[in-house]
């Protein structure tokens, strides 16, 4: 029994030899000839879920791509998680950095507990499945062919050597839409790079602008370009989710991380240009207004956050501190002695509670935020009074607080939240209730390395 879902990108047929499924491969077949209307998700949207009947195959990894599926997810759409059965780790392999599991415990299922993949992928449903078999491409398609969107942030070429390409895709599927996120594009003499994003921030130009000297360039340390990429993709999908209303056209999305954070520079882009010379490095300082800086109160490692952005706030400022008859009257003045002008104010503040000093500062109309810690955000009133951050958990799992969506739709926030998947703790609900597999297939489809539900050890990951 063969199946003829797709094409690849040269335009010739694949073809998957699956004669072992029998039964199974006919139904996976008979999904790719559905109409569309019986295969799409009939949930109906909501306020606080206003992407519900949206259905996503999710194929992506670490920060960038996750967190694209995780906003579109929070907000209603069903998004179903394909992964390999390595993508967590090998079984037996030496457990990771401690602190990124809750209580610092890996405990015996370290895949499933790891902090930073528990918080990127809430809202989703799990299915690992080999894409590098020739059945696992065929439940692929057939999964393709019941969505609307297919996002992943492989580097260039990876779909397109699978045989799972956009025009494989759009076989299965005409109207599917299909981003991906490579870190230099899908085209360019970078696009074969394999990129991260503190390895993309550089070329963005954005660490030649950090830093507090100019000899001494800085990155954020955070690798900016995941994230920004991130909730660009999200943008992107619902816009060419309500594209496709219009038109009834599926597209391909070509999102590289280099050119999610280069828009984010324009201002300096154009300031290079109209002045000839880079940006300069103004560490904490504005090039507009004086003083705006960091500076230190009282405790150890305790700072505040101060902007001064005309004579009104730093005459505010200047009666708290008491600082008088300084110099320090006109802007210019202050941009001209902003060394001085910042001991002065670091001796008044290095006296005082950041969280006092600020709320006064504010009460006086001065710009001036406290430098939370972690633990200062998650008590933080402001956020606590608005329920921002979500208590989840499980059996395999402890309850953690994780970051909410900063969303409200007509004033409500999205609720029922669901714990990220265990790996593969979806494959039966998946293979069964959308691709009408029986049990007994489902059973021999993992028997044959097709589906997991535990990641190989190092010894049966080198015999695959």
């Amino acid at each position: 029994m063969t199946s003829t879902c797709g094409r690849d990108t040269t335009g010739r047929t694949l073809t998957f030899l699956v004669t072992a499924m029998s039964g199974c491969q006919e139904r996976l077949s008979e999904v790719c000839r559905r109409p569309r209307s019986h295969r799409l998700n009939t949930r109906e949207p909501t306020m606080d879920k206003p992407l519900a009947g949206i259905r996503i195959l999710d194929l992506t990894h670490v920060w960038a791509g996750p967190l694209a599926t995780r906003v579109l997810g929070d907000m209603g759409a069903e998004i179903l998680k394909i992964e390999t059965a390595t993508a967590r780790g090998l079984r037996d392999m030496r457990i990771p950095i401690p602190g990124m599991y809750p209580g610092g415990d890996p405990k015996d299922e370290f895949w499933n507990r790891d902090g930073e993949f528990n918080k990127l992928n809430r809202n989703k449903k799990g299915l690992s499945l080999n894409l590098k078999s020739d059945e696992g491409k065929a439940i692929f398609l057939s999964l393709v062919a019941k969505c609307d969107v297919v996002i992943e942030n492989f580097s260039a070429s990876a779909m397109n050597r699978l045989g799972l390409g956009y025009d494989s895709l759009k076989g299965a599927n005409p109207q599917i839409i299909y981003v991906a996120m490579p870190g230099f594009g899908t085209s360019g003499p970078n696009s074969d790079f394999v990129a991260f994003g503190p390895s993309v921030e550089p070329m963005t130009g954005l660490t030649a602008m950090m830093g507090y000297r100019d000899d001494e360039k800085y990155t954020t340390a955070m690798g900016l370009p995941d994230p920004i990429a991130g909730i660009t993709a999200a943008a992107a999908v619902v816009t060419a989710v309500a594209q496709r209303k219009e038109t009834e056209q599926g597209q391909h999305i070509d999102l590289p991380l280099q050119e999610g954070t280069i828009n984010l520079l324009g201002e300096k882009y154009v300031e290079a240009q109209l002045t000839g010379h880079a940006p300069a490095v103004n560490a904490n300082r504005s090039t507009s207004f004086a003083p705006q800086g960091i500076y230190p109160c009282a405790g150890e490692d305790e700072w505040i956050v101060i902007a001064c952005p005309n004579d009104e706030t730093w005459g505010a400022l200047a009666g708290i501190a008491g600082i008088h008859n300084s110099g320090f009257e006109t802007v210019e003045a202050r941009q001209q002695h902003h060394d001085a002008l910042d001991e002065r104010i670091s001796a008044f503040t290095s006296g005082c509670s950041k969280l006092e000093l600020m709320v006064q500062l504010q009460d006086a109309g001065v710009p001036a935020g406290a430098v939370h810690t972690a633990p200062e955000v998650l008590s933080d009133p402001q956020v606590r009074a608005r329920n921002y951050f979500v208590e989840m958990g499980g059996e395999h799992i402890e309850p953690s607080p994780y970051p909410g969506t900063p969303v409200r739709f007509d004033r409500q926030r999205a609720t029922s939240w669901q714990l990220a998947p265990k790996l593969g703790e979806h494959n039966e609900e998946v293979l069964r209730d959308l691709l009408g597999l029986s049990n007994a297939e489902i059973s021999r489809l993992e028997e044959d390395g097709v589906i997991a539900k535990l990641p190989p050890t190092i010894e049966e990951a080198r015999r695959r």
